[in-house]
């Protein structure tokens, strides 16, 4: 099933029952056209046919990596699907992104869908019930939020996967899009990309966007923490003073539509990807080619393999708990200079 959305200054929102997925962002530019904002496709079928790269879907149980796809809980030793070489990525061959998601209830500015896990799905333990709402803000924005119970204590990380490109056409790339991170440091990771457990500062790296700068100003940078993704997929580690605020995360301005896009969330971390692995094999209906680097996500989350870190954000949810986070995209309109 397929349902539309919509704010009061026109931002137009289709999500799919499949994998709960944002399929189309409709978000005027500076001279007021409306476009097509993340990549994304308008029925199931595209999506089974498309290489599996998450576009626009909910992602978990545990989004990101979980080294081997081991993790004691307990002094119990689990063992999850691995489905990314020797390890579990983005929750497994049968994640939440595979799923149907059921309509719980739905106006004209938000929708909320739901999913139940059982125990033993992908390997994790406990019986999990997941509520996802996107809603429109006053801010002009879509809030993505997160509710979630279980019957036995499992890890939990669920994160919203869309690629965005706020020229609203692939072909053009992410080169020129500006981009800040509100982070000083970055989880380090093995040539896996699993988590080492050390952090380090962003600064005289390629990674460091504490102030703007262009995504395609050291995407090919010779650094070795840049050439283990072939480019931009580090998790950022937010920088806040409380575990709960909701804080500007990051925000990205697209000069030639004047869009300005911001990421507001209360997760203590941020996974910057920019499409290395777009294969250009999946298309839009018109032909446009998602291509490499053809659009970016700014995935807010736990840290990756955090069970398996004493120290990082514990993702552990506990029965009669609620799990509850949140992640704004919001968008402000700049003027566009002549120049």
């Amino acid at each position: 099933m397929s349902y539309n959305i919509v704010s009061q200054s026109g931002v137009e929102v289709f999500v799919l029952s499949y994998g709960a997925r944002l399929a189309g962002l409709y978000v005027p530019d500076n001279f007021g056209i409306s476009k097509n904002i993340v990549l994304g496709f308008d029925t199931k079928a595209a999506y089974l046919n498309a290489d599996e790269q998450y576009y626009g879907a909910i992602v978990g149980r545990f989004a990101n990596r979980m080294n081997l796809g081991k993790f004691s809980l307990e002094i119990k030793n689990h063992q999850l699907t691995t489905n990314h070489g020797l390890h579990h990525l983005h929750g497994g061959n049968m994640g939440f992104h595979d799923k149907e998601w059921e309509l719980l209830d739905k106006s004209k500015d938000s929708i909320r869908l739901k999913y139940f896990s059982e125990d033993g799905e992908e390997g994790y333990p406990g019986n999990l019930n997941v509520i996802v709402t996107y809603a429109m803000t006053p801010e002009n924005g879509l809030r993505i939020s997160y509710e979630a119970r279980t019957d036995l204590p499992t890890p939990i990380n669920l994160t919203h996967h869309s690629y965005f490109n706020l020229t609203g056409n692939p072909a053009m790339g992410i080169d020129n899009h500006i981009l800040k991170i509100n982070a000083n440091e970055y989880t380090v990771t093995d040539a896996d990309q699993i988590p080492t457990g050390k952090f380090k500062t962003v600064e005289n790296t390629p990674l460091d966007f504490r102030t703007q700068r262009f995504i395609g100003q050291q995407i090919n940078a010779e650094h070795p923490d840049m050439k283990i993704g072939n480019g931009y997929d580090h998790n950022y580690v937010l920088k806040k003073e409380n575990s709960r605020d909701v804080i500007l995360a990051a925000e990205v301005f697209e000069p030639i539509s004047g869009r300005l896009m911001q990421v507001w969330t209360n997760q203590p971390g941020m996974q910057f990807y920019s499409g290395n692995g777009l294969s250009g094999k999946d298309k839009k209906n018109d032909g446009t080619v998602f291509g490499p680097r053809s659009a970016f996500c700014l995935e807010t989350q736990h840290f990756p393999d955090s069970p398996n870190h004493k120290h990082f954000p514990s993702c552990i949810l506990q029965p009669g708990e609620l799990y509850q986070y949140e992640c704004e995209y919001r968008f402000i309109h700049l003027p566009v200079s002549s120049a």
